[in-house]
């Protein structure tokens, strides 16, 4: 059983939501439906894992941005056609 990251009581269910994401060179947001998002059972909290948000994180600065319309879902962001293999500017 995994705990909530916010309360450190609740238990985590799975589930896909909307995510609210900044481009990375800032000149829009775009919304992303059928996120995988945790949730918590009892702050309710609603929350990527850090996997997530760096697959996104990743894939946003590797495709083409202009391509992106404003409501993509998640599995369509992840299937954009990439212009790098990966992002050589993480250095983590």
């Amino acid at each position: 059983m995994k705990l909530c990251e916010w309360c450190e009581e609740g238990e985590l269910f799975s589930e896909f939501h909307n995510a609210y994401w900044e481009l990375p060179d800032g000149t829009r947001a775009v919304t992303i439906t059928e996120t995988p998002t945790f949730v918590c059972s009892k702050c309710k909290a609603a929350y990527q894992s850090e996997e997530t948000i760096k697959e996104i994180e990743d894939q946003l600065f590797l495709v083409d941005r202009k391509a992106i319309p404003s409501i993509i879902s998640y599995q369509e962001l992840m299937n954009m056609k990439r212009l790098l293999k990966r992002n050589y500017f993480d250095f983590s």
